[in-house]
């Protein structure tokens, strides 16, 4: 059996988890995760050999056992630490922001008066900012979540798979836009605009499935002051917990997934479905769902929907219609195509 182990010290908690559920099934590899108190407060642990650790700590907790390979959940911080890891072990880091993992030095430097100055500062002067590309560019493999994003370069790593899920079937129309309550990566103006001027007779149903807080939070408060008498919004200001979001995503009879073309991570522009994945894509694969995506989204999956003019039109049409997530997306033949990537990056 191959030895793995998986480090999230940083800010993914959502992907460290898809792993861990995963692989609980494997009988070809074990899995050691090490998490940072954050990390592990908020993963679910079902048996898997669990390691508290952070940046100080992670290279003495690895020279006392022998690992085939070492994956690194996220690189957006302790780039000195990670540096001297990919140097020395057989270690592949999952990209989340391909700009930024190939910046420059000059472009870095340039990033550091852009946002968070005292954050940033501390990046650079004690967590090696500078090591960012030459960790990215030393690690021996690097993966990518979304297959549409793969090449050469970046090797895709199966990670989401569809449980069988029994359809609840809604009186009316619910529509659940999954992800934090931000206007930086969706846009959430145009979503509050839409439902407000809805006419419609049927019975609909919006659920904002994200923590909502500043001017988001405000907006929502007001439009549900004053919405149609048969159209309702659900809307959270806490951290919605897994139960919440799993309850909101298995009653959806459609996601809508409103993602900004164009984000920005350390002040560097990232381009949804080209440089960067949403995890929206993996919401929509776990729980079944089809997702309506706005229309210049670049994929070719049946089940991403581009998005109509008349969106609520587009809603009404697409809560009967059905597209098996079971033939491509079960557990059992991803779980195959993972141990065939993992087993490639061991060999390598």
């Amino acid at each position: 059996m191959k030895k793995i182990a998986y480090i999230e010290i940083d800010t993914h908690a959502e992907i460290a988890q898809a792993f861990m559920d995963i692989m609980k099934d494997s009988a070809d590899f074990s899995v050691d995760y090490y998490f940072s108190k954050k990390i592990k407060d908020i993963v679910e642990e079902n048996g898997e050999t669990v390691f508290l650790s952070d940046s100080s700590m992670i290279m003495e907790q690895l020279k006392l056992k022998k690992y085939d390979l070492i994956i690194i959940g996220t690189v957006h911080r302790y780039f000195n630490t990670f540096h001297a890891l990919v140097q020395k072990y057989n270690a592949a880091v999952i990209v989340h922001n391909i700009n930024f993992s190939v910046a420059s030095k000059g472009a870095l430097m340039k990033s550091i008066f852009k946002g968070d100055l005292v954050y940033r500062l501390k990046l650079w002067w004690k967590e090696g900012l500078f090591y960012t590309s030459k960790t990215y560019r030393n690690a021996k493999s690097l993966l990518i979540l979304d297959e549409e994003l793969s090449s050469s370069t970046y090797k895709f790593l199966p990670l989401f798979y569809s449980e069988p899920i029994e359809k609840q079937e809604n009186k009316g129309l619910v529509v659940v836009i999954p992800g934090g309550v931000s206007q930086k990566r969706r846009d959430y103006d145009r979503v509050f605009k839409t439902i407000q001027h809805l006419e419609t007779g049927e019975k609909c149903e919006f659920i904002f499935l994200g923590k909502a807080k500043d001017d988001e939070l405000k907006h929502l408060e007001k439009l549900s002051q004053k919405l149609p008498e048969n159209v309702s919004i659900q809307y959270f200001s806490d951290r919605v917990s897994n139960i919440d979001f799993q309850k909101g995503m298995e009653k959806a009879d459609v996601l809508w997934c409103p993602i900004q073309q164009k984000a920005e991570f350390f002040s560097r522009e990232e381009i949804y479905g080209r440089t960067k994945m949403t995890g929206n894509l993996g919401d929509a694969i776990k729980y079944g769902k089809i997702a309506v995506f706005p229309k210049d989204y670049p994929s070719k999956l049946e089940f991403i929907i581009p998005e109509k003019e008349n969106v609520l039109e587009q809603f009404k049409e697409l809560k009967n219609t059905r597209f098996d997530f079971q033939e491509n997306y079960n557990k059992k033949s991803v779980l195959k195509k993972l141990e065939d990537v993992l087993s490639g990056l061991i060999s390598i």
